[in-house]
């Protein structure tokens, strides 16, 4: 007779795939919610601040941009902490929690009158954004089965980086058109039916009845933890730092009419998304390697963008292997976290995207200075280069730790599950 305990090892492919799409349809959701704002900042400033947009319209969409910095505060806020707390409960309960939690937050977003219930409605509805996709990848790891961790994860993040290519255009497009209220509206229905699809495909499977908060919080007191979160936090910061201005750079530097600036952020989109599932199956055979050659390919993309990001060619190809580079690097940084993190796995699963939102921000940040300082819209890309360089020094120091270790007969664990040797 099966039992609650072994639903996951008898399921029929069918299952598991109809699973793993459920997950990945709640990515799709998050990274809806999480990016249509960038492009609907002149509407919601117009709305929650008439008075600033009459005066300033500019004012206007600098203070609306409040709204981004709020949802990425909530997720470096929130993946860590429900992820330590709520470690036991079964995961199947928890990511139905997360989506209603999502949905309220969203439908909430949606309908508030003020900018500053707006705001604070915005850091809410992020709260569940890192415990999200670090529970779902446990749970899609354990679906596709030994050795198959990172692919896990790089589906459900797959629905992320769909969602930069479809989702963010057309729900952009339905707020420009009907009213930033209704995009909002319209995630949420996708949340909503996240919710139902998870309800109906995603097995019961336990939680971790070891897990304390302690336990998880663990996590924190061991260096490589750090090291691993500077990587993705500094290392991904070189995205961020183009990708924060591509819009001004397709425009005032390679000189494109704005229409073309949708089909710049699709060719980030159909990077990351090719770029998602490679990482995911590097990973699988070797984190190590696959950290060094994604960030050597993001690299020499920020390298050759800079050198050519005044040609229509160079821009849309410098941008697609930004995108796909760095969204291959994603599986691989969070497989890094979840080995290093020992037995604190549901909050070394939810980290990785508190670190890439503070990568995001700190992108942003130190692009937007060098613009207000005069330096132009390529100067995003040399910092970009700069923080890339920074992330692999990381990770050279992170890994040459391993390497010691395993001189003096330390076994370390690998993205593959299994306990390896460490190569000297």
């Amino acid at each position: 007779m099966t039992t609650r305990t072994d639903q996951t090892s008898t399921l029929s492919p069918t299952r598991v795939r109809l699973a793993l799409l459920a997950l990945a349809l709640g990515g799709f959701g998050i990274g809806s919610t999480e990016f249509v704002a960038m492009g609907l900042l002149p509407e919601i400033g117009r709305d929650l601040l008439p008075a600033l947009a009459a005066s300033s319209p500019d004012d206007a969409n600098a203070q609306a941009g409040w709204i981004i910095s709020a949802y990425a505060l909530g997720v470096v806020v929130g993946a860590p902490t429900i992820a330590a707390v709520a470690a036991r409960w079964p995961r199947k309960r928890l990511l139905l929690a997360l989506l209603t939690a999502f949905t309220l937050g969203t439908i909430a977003s949606a309908v508030l009158p003020t900018f500053e219930l707006v705001l604070a409605a915005r850091f809410l509805s992020a709260l569940p954004h890192g415990a999200y996709f670090g529970i779902a990848s446990l749970v899609a790891a354990s679906l596709m089965g030994p050795g198959k961790r990172a692919r896990g994860v790089a589906l459900v993040l797959s629905g992320l980086t769909i969602a930069n290519v479809i989702g963010v255009p057309l729900i952009t497009w339905l707020g420009q058109a009907q009213g930033w209220r209704t995009a909002y509206l319209a995630v949420a229905g996708i949340f909503a039916l996240t919710f139902v699809a998870v309800a109906i495909a995603v097995p019961w499977q336990a939680g971790d009845p070891g897990a304390t908060l302690k336990r998880e919080l663990g996590a924190f007191s061991r260096a490589q933890v750090w090291f691993a979160l500077a990587i993705g936090a500094i290392g991904f910061g070189g995205l961020f730092a183009v990708y924060s201005y591509v819009a001004p750079l397709a425009t005032e530097v390679t000189g494109l009419p704005a229409s073309l600036v949708p089909l710049v952020l699709v060719a980030f989109g159909l990077g990351m998304t090719i770029g998602n599932f490679v990482g995911g199956r590097l990973a699988d055979w070797s984190v190590r390697r696959s950290m060094y050659i994604f960030f050597a390919v993001l690299a020499i993309a920020l390298f050759v963008l800079g050198l050519t990001a005044a040609h229509p060619v160079g821009l849309f190809v410098g941008v697609f292997l930004i995108g796909g580079s760095s969204a291959a690097l994603s599986p691989t940084i969070q497989a890094r976290l979840m080995d290093v993190a020992r037995d604190s796995q549901s909050i070394a699963a939810a980290l990785n995207h508190s670190a890439l939102n503070i990568g995001n921000s700190l992108g942003a940040l130190l692009g937007g200075l060098a613009i207000a300082g005069g330096l132009g819209y390529v100067a995003p890309i040399w910092i970009g280069l700069a923080l890339t360089f920074a992330g692999i020094a990381l990770a050279i120091t992170s890994f040459a730790i391993d390497r010691s270790r395993g001189r003096r007969g330390v076994v370390v664990p690998y993205a593959t599950g299994a306990m390896e040797a460490v190569e000297v």
